[in-house]
């Protein structure tokens, strides 16, 4: 049985690369360049750090609906994280060993926007599309069929909005736009620094790289996330823009989604492994608040404007 989640969840996250793949250029830009440059031989060497989700926190949607999916296919909710100013609640999953070992599977953050903190226009635009949603859609699933829940990723929820709402929204929450257009559509996937070869296994390193080949970073906080125990640095690039066609039939340029970098160090009970030995559980896990809340501005106009104006 557990083989065959295993199989499920393999099914569902290739799914989910490969689209996420076609829709954001730089993922294939920045894995092209790692070959070019001689840093790996193959895609299948980079490591998936996470994965991440956004999502609307109603009663029927939520956090509380979208990870049931993937705590039947063997993750484990773990840290709870609130950002404040953004009005978001997150927690992070880890994922399901294979093999007794550290997985290879990436770890899941999903966020939720706290609706009912917005203003009342800003509540009524976003129910009036979440409210077409009877029920929590993840019940009617079966969670053993992989085809399945890669089809629900996929498939829009709700209505495409107008113009004019997603513009609405977007002066009062960025995140709140993102998610009345993109869904569940994936956010960002995460390469792992730190296993690939000299030269190219710093955050700082590997952004150095990234410039090198024209990519664009978000500099909000700073190029580098630094949590305050120095064991997790972060990067990202700035959001692919989009064509998007909205419910009016006019199409507009928007923020999709991004690429994302980590750098995790060596706890310090073990800097005496050999390096050759090192897993995942030998180095600092789960996340920070103060980092991610820069992380999530990737999409924002603050960031894909600069990078326009730039170009």
């Amino acid at each position: 049985m557990e083989n065959s989640k295993t199989q499920t969840l393999a099914y569902v996250l290739d799914g989910l690369m490969r689209r996420y793949s076609e829709r954001v250029p730089d993922v294939r830009k920045v894995s092209n360049a790692m070959i070019a440059e001689g840093i790996i031989d193959e895609v299948s060497e980079i490591e998936n750090d996470h994965v991440a989700f956004r999502t609307m926190g109603v009663p029927q949607l939520g956090i509380q609906s979208f990870e049931k999916i993937f705590l039947h296919l063997g993750y484990e909710k773990r840290d709870f994280f609130n950002f404040e100013g953004k009005k978001l609640n997150a927690f992070w999953f880890s994922p399901p060993e294979t093999n007794g070992r550290s997985s290879a599977f990436p770890r899941i953050f999903v966020s939720e926007l706290r609706v009912d903190d917005l203003s009342e226009t800003a509540q009524k635009i976003i129910k009036s599309y979440t409210d077409e949603v009877k029920s929590d859609p993840v019940d009617a699933l079966d969670l053993n069929d992989g085809a399945a829940i890669d089809e629900f990723l996929h498939r829009p929820l709700w209505r495409t909005p107008s113009w004019n709402d997603y513009e609405t929204l977007l002066k009062e929450s960025e995140y709140a736009a993102w998610v009345i257009f993109n869904r569940y559509y994936l956010n960002h996937y995460t390469i792992s620094v730190h296993n690939l070869k000299d030269g190219y296994n710093t955050i700082q390193q590997f952004n150095d790289f990234l410039e090198k080949i024209g990519v664009k970073l978000n500099d909000a906080g700073g190029k580098i996330k630094i949590s305050p125990d120095g064991g997790l640095l972060q990067s990202s690039t700035v959001a692919e823009m989009i064509e998007a066609e909205f419910a009016d039939g006019s199409t507009h340029q928007i923020s999709g989604s991004y690429v994302e970098f980590a750098e995790r160090k060596i706890l310090p009970q073990f800097a005496n492994i050999p390096l050759n030995k090192i897993e995942r559980i030998h180095r600092r896990d789960g996340f920070e608040t103060g980092n991610a809340d820069k992380i999530f501005e990737s999409t924002f106009t603050s960031q894909t404007m600069k990078a326009e104006m730039e170009m």
